[in-house]
Order: C-alpha cells, then sequence, then structure tokens
C-alpha cells in the first residue's frame, strides 16, 4: 500500500471513528432527555376548616401528570393559603390516598383501576399515607417505576384519570386532641355512622364517628374561626421507555381476614385495649397479625408501614420466617413543622439490593403490627406497602 493510500485509509478511518463518537454521544444525551426526572407540584380542592372540624372528601378528576410514565415519587403535605406547611398539632392528617380510575367518556360511569390487591374492597389506592407524610420516602429506585398513563390499558371508551380522598381533623382548641385524632366517639357525641345508622354498642371509636361534617370536641371560648387549607403533592416521574422495569403495588392490612375465611375481607381498622399486665411483665406491646398467599412471583424494591399513634412498627415475614421487610414509625419531639412531639411524622423504609429478597408465588407471607398498650388507642391501622417487580 502507498503511503498515499494509507494516508486515506487513516483519514478515512479516523472520520469514522469521529462520526461513531458523535452519534453514540447524541444517542445518551437523547436517553438523559428521554429519561430525566421530572417534576411538577400540584394542589388539592380547597379544605375549608373550623376548630374541631372534619373534612372527608374525595376530590374526582384531580390535576396529574399526561401521558404514558413512570411515576418515580409522589409525597404530599397540608399547607395553608400562603403555602406555608401546617402543624399536626393544628390539622392532623388521618389519612390521604390517591386513586386511579377510568371514566366512560359518554356515560361518565366509572371503573376503579386499583392496585395488585390484596383487599379485594377499599385499599385501591396507588398512593397514600397519614401523618408520616412528610418525612416518609416515596422514592422508587432505579430502574424501577410505577407505570401509569399506558392507552393500551385503558378500557375502550374510557379515559385514565385520579381521585384524592382527604381525612384532615382540625384540633385547634380542641379538649383532647389526640382523642380527636383517634376518632372517640364521646368527643364528637356521634352515636350514628355516615348513613344514619346506629353504631354498634360497643364501637368507642374509629372512622365511623368522625365522617365528612363532623365536630370534635373544643374548650369553651374558643372562637370560631375558619380558615382554607390543601393538600400540597408532588409528583416526580421519567417518560416511559423500554429500560424501565414496571413495579406492581401491594397493600396489606393486618385486618385482612384470608387466612380464616379465604376471602380478602379488610376491616381497615382495629382497637388496641390498655394493658392490665404490662406493670408485672414489662411488656406493653399489642401486636396483631394476618397472613395471605402471595398471588405472584416477584423481587421487593420498596416497602414500608402505615400506622397511626401509639403505633411502634410492623413487620412482613415469609413462609420461612426470614423478615421480607420492617418499617418503624418516627415520633416527634418538639413544637416545629414535621417534629411535633407524640405524632408519627415518618416511617422507616426498605430498599433492599436488586434481585436480593423474593417473593415466591402462593407464599404466604405474615404481617405483623405493633402498638403499645400502655393506653387504649381506637381506630388504629396496620398496613404495609410493597412495590414488587414480577419475576417468572
Amino acid at each position: 500500500m502507498s503511503p498515499g493510500t494509507q494516508g486515506v485509509m487513516f483519514l478515512l478511518a479516523f472520520m469514522l471513528s469521529w462520526v461513531i463518537s458523535i452519534c453514540a454521544h447524541n444517542s445518551e444525551v437523547h436517553v438523559r432527555l428521554e429519561n430525566r426526572l421530572k417534576s411538577k407540584v400540584y394542589l388539592s380542592p380547597k379544605i375549608t376548616q373550623f376548630p374541631g372540624s372534619v373534612s372527608n372528601k374525595t376530590y374526582y378528576d384531580i390535576k396529574f401528570p399526561k401521558g404514558h410514565i413512570a411515576v418515580k415519587s409522589f409525597n404530599a403535605e397540608v399547607v395553608d393559603e400562603a403555602g406555608d406547611p401546617v402543624s399536626l398539632q393544628e390539622t392532623y392528617v388521618h389519612h390521604w390516598f390517591a386513586v386511579r380510575y377510568y371514566q366512560n367518556k359518554v356515560s361518565k360511569d366509572i371503573i376503579i383501576a386499583g392496585n395488585s390487591g390484596l383487599c379485594d374492597h377499599g385499599r385501591s389506592q396507588l398512593f397514600g399515607m397519614g401523618s408520616e407524610t412528610r418525612k416518609t420516602s416515596t422514592y422508587v429506585p432505579d430502574p424501577y417505576g410505577i407505570e401509569v398513563g399506558n392507552l393500551l390499558k385503558v378500557p375502550a371508551g374510557y379515559e385514565e384519570k385520579w381521585m384524592f380522598n382527604v381525612h384532615a381533623i382540625d384540633t385547634r382548641g380542641a379538649v383532647d386532641a389526640i382523642g380527636c385524632n383517634e376518632c372517640r366517639c364521646n368527643l364528637y357525641n356521634v352515636t350514628v355512622d355516615k348513613d344514619g345508622r346506629p353504631l354498634r354498642p360497643n364501637y368507642v371509636g374509629g372512622l365511623y364517628c368522625c365522617y365528612d361534617g363532623t365536630q370534635c370536641k373544643v374548650k369553651n371560648g374558643v372562637r370560631n374561626v375558619s380558615r382554607n387549607v390543601y393538600l400540597k403533592y408532588t409528583v416526580k416521574w421519567v417518560d416511559w421507555s423500554d429500560s424501565i422495569v414496571p413495579v406492581k403495588v401491594f397493600i396489606f392490612d393486618v385486618t385482612d381476614t384470608w387466612q380464616h375465611t379465604g376471602i380478602h375481607k379488610c376491616l381497615f381498622e382495629y382497637d388496641v385495649k390498655k394493658s392490665t399486665t404490662g406493670v408485672a411483665t414489662n411488656n406493653y406491646t399489642s401486636s396483631r397479625r394476618s397472613s395471605v398467599s402471595f398471588p405472584t412471583a416477584g423481587d421487593v424494591v420498596y416497602g414500608f408501614a402505615q400506622q397511626y399513634i401509639g403505633g411502634t412498627g410492623a413487620s412482613l415475614y415469609g413462609e420461612d420466617g426470614r423478615v421480607i421487610c420492617s418499617s418503624k414509625p418516627i415520633y416527634g419531639k418538639g413544637n416545629d413543622v414535621g417534629d411535633e412531639a407524640g405524632y408519627i411524622v415518618g416511617m422507616s423504609t426498605c430498599y433492599p439490593k436488586p434481585g436480593s429478597v423474593k417473593i415466591a408465588k402462593g407464599e404466604t407471607v405474615t404481617l405483623e403490627s405493633n402498638y403499645s398498650s400502655k393506653k387504649m388507642h381506637t381506630g388504629v391501622l396496620g398496613l404495609f406497602y410493597l412495590l414488587v417487580a414480577e419475576s417468572s
């Protein structure tokens, strides 16, 4: 090969290398742009409160990112009209949850899309928390994401939408703020439920006594000053791509009756009785357990428990007794927003190394929810959220 020919070949090789480099760089830029984390802040409809008042409304067609996306986190908190965070000592977030649904474009009928189980009715949310919402991580780690907005999964003639349920209790001037938050019936002077049906004789507290429009007892002389608050929620997402591994949302409820009835009937709440033996045994732990058969096989990606005041933590156990995930409450210690003494302001979370924690299809999984029994607690709950990537 002549020197001239060698020079031409070298130049062609250099140019080809340069073109490949540019294409690779542009490809990388495209991927980064395609999967760039996006974020948007929204406000719920206005919630008007008075001292002692309860708001427990469902809001349909709330704002949510459009398109085929992978949700990476969903955070929320209560704010006032100035946008400032509101203390749990003033507005207690009993719970909030976001539910995806499909609405018929003509008849306006709706179909609840729900999650992947396990309760048959009433636990259909993809996202939801309570007072712990400010300090509980909701980030879904890479390469995983919660898929929404896939038009191929929307029934013909329908469109995908979202709804909120927000249960907020105003405890400004309350005679017993914790009692209001635990929905003690005597503090609400309630003897019938929201549909006018008499309460059970032994029902002393819970959701049936603090429904929308009820009023908890406040101190004499407290001015009936109204104010408006909002649930501010921040959604982070990336555009869907083949590189994202979809995860399913499972919610375990410690009141699930499946192990006794074979039906996933979740009772949603239960009471914790004050211990009569704690002083002698130095043990004030009240435990409740329920077991279910897991419907699929998969890798655990993320998990956390949801409890109310008095909760001391919850754990999910596999059939062989191994710990799948444990979650403990973070209690506030002061008066600052996010650190309210005596309130659960966060829950610890599980982020296992990918592929390290697996659940087999049909495996019996047990949830244990623990509460302190030094005092009675009414209307408590024991939930466990789990994100699972299906495997064969």
